[in-house]
């Protein structure tokens, strides 16, 4: 495939994916027409690079879709000169978005397979890339004025939440029973909590299952 493809997909990606499913900030649909999102991407499914659905990077990761992805930046609403943490950064496309919208970002990534990706992909960018459990988030960088879990998890460890400052937000996805839902929310004090903007395939995390209760 040629630049000129990729452009044209990109576009596409912009007015059917986008702008089609309340992906409405201008500043993040400007950002997501500038990032090449084919950059990201494994070289033999570059021909999913723009396609509406998930981007498997390797066995258990996968690339959340441009409208997953495009709607958590919408619910945060970054804004330039807050300091921001994206949880999951595989290849580093999120992180490549949100260091656009905000200018500081830290993103923490516990595959060095895809840590070494992200770091050729990130090359200049001004993303501080950190290795480590994704469930222990960042915590010296923080705090966050935003955290953007880059996936579906079935909770948000008080880790993380911690490196969240007062008033902060943090967006993700939600795995419940199968189902997918992303979701936003902000720190009062003590207290946080979550709402469900929209159902919606995400790739799930490793590391961030609720504990079972045990039964006879």
């Amino acid at each position: 495939m040629t630049e000129q493809n990729f452009d044209q997909m990109r576009r596409a990606m912009i007015a059917s994916q986008l702008r089609t499913t309340g992906v409405n900030d201008p500043a993040v649909l400007a950002a997501m027409g500038e990032v090449a999102r084919e950059r990201f991407v494994p070289a033999e499914r570059v021909s999913l690079a723009y396609a509406d659905t998930l981007v498997p990077l390797k066995p258990g990761r996968d690339l959340n879709s441009p409208m997953a992805i495009g709607r958590l930046l919408t619910e945060l609403a970054p804004q330039r000169g807050e300091r921001a943490l994206v949880v999951a950064a595989a290849t580093g496309y999120a992180a490549a978005l949100m260091v656009r919208l905000t200018g500081s970002v830290v993103a923490v990534e516990e595959d060095e397979e895809l840590l070494a990706s992200a770091r050729i992909a990130l090359s200049g960018s001004g993303v501080e890339l950190v290795e480590g459990q994704l469930v222990a988030g960042a915590p010296q960088g923080a705090p966050y004025d935003l955290i953007l879990i880059d996936g579906a998890v079935e909770f948000v460890p008080e880790a993380i939440l911690a490196q969240l400052r007062d008033g902060g937000r943090l967006a993700s996805a939600l795995l419940e029973d199968g189902v997918t839902r992303l979701a936003i929310g902000r720190k009062a004090g003590q207290g946080f909590g979550m709402a469900a903007v929209s159902d919606a395939a995400a790739a799930i995390l490793p590391g961030f299952a609720k504990p079972r209760a045990f039964t006879f």
